[in-house]
């Protein structure tokens, strides 16, 4: 596995910070974030300088019950090849549930949730893992996330299900230690133990971010300073192996160059190294069964269901925790649909928050961000408000500019459009 060293999440809110720092040996973008054929500035000149760019993607669902997405396996691939990177990285869980396999409503979760550490989901999770390596141009590594709630009658620890899933299939691991350490807080899991479990041969980086604890809950934030505890635990997998790639996550509350750069200076400090060889990569992995996909699929269809449509929870999941996880999808709902549509809090002002988490209890996601906030519109519009009749129409403009007309091979969507344009129109 190619050594990368140590290095940063680039975004655009520190891309000039990025480009000043010394010592960043690579960094890693949102590969949904990205565009092939107009790459940032800011990282055509890093990869000029010789700094890797790893392409992180967030949407594609290794652990859904449905096979990866064809087209989403396309955009990864051809990140990759644009920004001439030597692995693509995804994540062990679910964004979407419903739809044929359950013969329910699609919904979208809006937020990476956990998968259960069943053997059905495990051999779905190996399928779909070995479908997208064949699609994607180079290796494949997939991170282990942080979760508010756990699955009733687990067969697995985490490190064991690691273990599986790298052994059956020869897939690299992004160990995130923040993670471990908000699974240690929420869910009682030692992390100690799930690095003794660990693969550490196949680790291919490691992943470092903040959070906070509130109410005994931790919040993987992403928008805090490194605690002391997740540096302890990444001392611990730094005795264990050396991490080809350290890298420190922020996404949010950016702090002045400075401390970040503090942060990389203690990361740094923290690790150790210990050199080790990756094992070998099988050559088959067994087919998940119809039944095992279709099982993983409905379980995760109710958990969702409950999580953003209101259903009953399933039986075996803590309720309070489930409703901490609900509250926190449709806080990230709103706080994306903010960043995605910024003219939607503009006009409506301090009432945005409470109108539009009052519409997302009603309304689960069921495509991405960009739809949800024209749908937010709708539902507004139809219901008469805003009350100002100056913001109504303001959002009527909105809504109307960025809806546009439908394709002439979809004239019944055309029709329904239409009407409710003239619905909008008369108010």
């Amino acid at each position: 596995m190619e050594r990368l060293g140590t290095g940063i999440g680039w975004r655009p809110e520190i891309a000039d910070a990025v480009e000043a720092m010394p010592g960043i040996d690579w960094v890693e973008a949102v590969a949904e974030n990205i565009c092939p054929g107009h790459l940032p500035d800011s990282l055509l000149r890093l990869r000029e300088r010789g700094v890797t760019v790893v392409p992180h993607g967030v949407s594609l669902g290794l652990g859904g019950a449905d096979r990866p997405d064809e087209g989403r396996l396309t955009a990864l691939a051809e990140r990759a090849e644009a920004l001439g990177s030597p692995l693509v990285t995804e994540h062990i869980a679910f964004v979407r549930a419903g739809g044929a396999l359950t013969a329910t409503q699609p919904l979208e979760a809006g937020h990476l949730l956990p998968v259960p550490r069943t053997r059905d989901a495990l051999d779905v999770l190996c399928e779909n893992v070995r479908a997208a390596q064949d699609a994607l141009p180079v290796p494949l590594a997939v991170e282990n996330i942080a979760a508010l709630i756990a699955w009733p009658g687990e067969e697995m620890t985490e490190g064991q299900f690691l273990y599986e899933l790298a052994d059956r299939t020869g897939v690299r691991l992004l160990i995130d230690v923040a993670n471990l350490h908000t699974n240690h807080v929420n869910r009682g899991e030692d992390p100690v133990k799930a690095l003794e479990e660990l693969p550490v041969e196949a680790i291919a980086y490691v992943h470092v971010a903040g959070g906070f604890e509130r109410d005994g809950v931790w919040h993987d934030s992403h928008a805090h300073p490194v605690p002391e505890p997740v540096l302890a635990i990444l001392a611990d997998l730094a005795s264990r192996t050396a991490p080809p790639g350290v890298l420190l996550e922020r996404d949010e509350n950016f702090p002045g160059p400075a401390e970040l750069e503090r942060e990389l200076d203690a990361i740094r400090a923290t690790v150790k190294t210990s050199p080790a060889e990756p094992g070998a990569a099988p050559d088959t992995v067994p087919p998940a069964s119809a039944a095992a996909r279709q099982r993983t699929a409905l379980a995760q269809a109710a958990l969702l269901s409950a999580l953003v449509a209101g259903t009953p929870a399933p039986e075996g999941f803590d309720h309070t925790r489930l409703k901490v996880q609900s509250r926190a999808l449709g806080a990230k709902r709103a706080d994306v649909v903010a960043k995605v549509a910024p003219e939607l809090p503009e006009i409506l002002g301090a009432a945005y928050r409470a109108e539009f988490l009052g519409y997302a209890r009603v309304r689960p996601m069921t495509g991405g961000y960009r739809h949800d906030a024209l749908g937010f519109a709708e539902h507004l519009l139809l219901a008469g408000r805003p009350a100002s009749p100056d913001a109504r129409q303001r959002l009527s403009d909105w809504w109307l500019d960025r809806s546009g007309p439908a394709p002439r091979s979809r004239r019944p969507a055309a029709r329904l459009l239409h009407a409710t344009r003239r619905v909008l129109l008369r108010r």
